[in-house]
């Protein structure tokens, strides 16, 4: 019985460890192409955004040795490769890319390069003068992997297999059958048993293990949805504005506008340029706070003075609305980052104007408690939904989406005073509120030397 289990464990743990190499190379073979097309994807549009901000001057400026950079003129001819000389390159009109890009504005292929004499990925990308932009990347094999790996592979596969025959020789007859029995998933209940006694730290420690196992895996599941919907979110956020401007820009140049509807097009087309820029600014704003507000230096500030600027600053805007902003408070110091924190209070009353009623009012309230610095900025707007109430500070979240659009909105803003009141070691929410109108509530620390004193 013992040679017969002791045979049985030591083949199922070599097809084991057969199946689990090949379907672990077929996951990272997976993992590292999805990485590489999204990576792909997103240098496509970096590059696109240049080119179409600075033209060719652009790649005057790129310093790249990642991707090959090809940009296509709307008949195929080739007007800059960063490998070849675009004067000697064939037309590309007939790249399954191109022609995908020409029709819908983006495109993707994969094909072996006889250039590169390998297999490529290809992200195009239509800029709005009707030229295209193609970035490529040389796509990792299979066999690239496994000779990566191949070392490593080889090592731990003998180590397994020589311990695995050890295991199975020697401890079969006593230790395979409570082992078979364990429930890994609670080990935690064989704790106090007398066959388990020997193993009872490892059964201890392998329950704590797994705790924190299910809570790092939420954890990264969570942040990477959060990545995922950020990056889909970003990606049509750009693309509307963009397909806009591209479209009227069309109907412009083929003629098919009369002369009286020019000013109004031209009018269309900077509205969507000034959304297009506000995302922009917004992402960029949110990235530089993910990434720590790095190079930016905290001091001693009157939050009172930082909203006083602010509100003055949109006085005009809420008197074109016909909304009435006023400020009330007293001198609050806190540690923070001036533009940071202006930029902050901006948004939160210039979203209060916006979405506000004719003859409404925006009302801002900084107070000193002693505890900590708090601040109420009061409107009696549309109010927010009990449903939309949990999600307001979502990236890219809207209550009334149309109504968002055309006032400018570009669903960050919210998420950004999170973020800057979170980098300050603060708390914002919405204040409980009866009625119309929204009131948002957020809380800093009093300032270090304020404190000591």
């Amino acid at each position: 019985m013992s040679k017969k289990i002791f045979r049985s464990i030591w083949l199922a743990a070599l097809v084991v460890l057969v199946l689990s190499l090949v379907l672990v190379m077929g996951v990272l073979y997976s993992y590292f192409t999805n990485v590489q097309q999204n990576q792909l994807r997103m240098g496509t549009e970096i590059v696109a955004q240049g080119v179409t901000m600075n033209g060719k001057n652009f790649f005057t400026s790129l310093n790249t040795e990642d991707y090959r950079i090809t940009w296509i003129a709307a008949d195929g001819t080739v007007l800059y490769d960063n490998e070849n000389d675009a004067e000697q390159m064939e037309n590309h009109l007939a790249r399954e890319e191109v022609q995908q890009a020409l029709e819908s504005g983006t495109g993707e292929s994969s094909r072996y390069s006889d250039t590169l004499a390998s297999r490529s990925l290809y992200c195009a990308r239509l800029l709005p003068d009707g030229t295209v932009i193609r970035l490529s990347a040389q796509q990792h094999s299979v066999w690239v992997l496994l000779v990566g790996f191949a070392q490593p592979i080889c090592v731990i596969l003998l180590l397994a297999l020589a311990l695995s025959f050890i295991l199975a020789a020697r401890l079969s007859d006593v230790i395979v059958e409570p082992i078979n029995a364990l429930n890994l998933d609670e080990p935690q209940k064989y704790v106090g048993q007398e066959e388990y006694s020997e193993i009872e730290p490892l059964l201890r420690r392998m329950a704590l293990q797994q705790t924190q196992i299910r809570q790092d895996q939420e954890k990264l599941e969570k942040n990477s949805q959060i990545r995922q919907e950020f990056t889909a979110n970003v990606s049509h956020e750009l693309k509307t504005p963009l397909h806009a401007i591209s479209g009227y820009a069309e109907l412009m140049e083929n003629g098919l506008v009369k002369q009286q509807d020019i000013r109004p097009f031209a009018h269309k087309i900077r509205q969507e340029a000034l959304r297009l820029t506000a995302l922009v600014e917004d992402i960029i704003n949110l990235t530089r706070l993910d990434g720590g507000a790095a190079g930016m230096q905290r001091q001693s500030v009157d939050l009172y003075r930082i909203a006083e600027n602010a509100v003055d600053s949109l006085q005009s805007e809420a008197a074109e609305a016909d909304v009435t902003l006023t400020l009330r408070g007293e001198s609050a110091v806190v540690d923070g980052i001036p533009p940071v924190l202006y930029s902050m209070i901006f948004n939160l009353c210039d979203n209060a104007i916006k979405y506000n009623r004719t003859g409404g009012s925006v009302k801002v309230q900084v107070s000193n408690y002693p505890e900590d610095i708090r601040m109420t900025v009061a409107d009696t707007g549309i109010g927010i939904p009990e449903e939309s109430r949990e999600r307001i500070f979502e990236r890219f979240y809207r209550v009334d989406k149309a109504r968002s659009r055309e006032s400018g909105g570009t669903g960050l803003g919210l998420s950004i005073a999170r973020e800057i009141v979170q980098r300050h070691h603060g708390t914002i929410a919405l204040a409980p509120h009866e009625g119309p109108g929204t009131t948002i509530r957020l809380t800093l620390p009093i300032a270090q030397e304020r404190t000591a004193s």
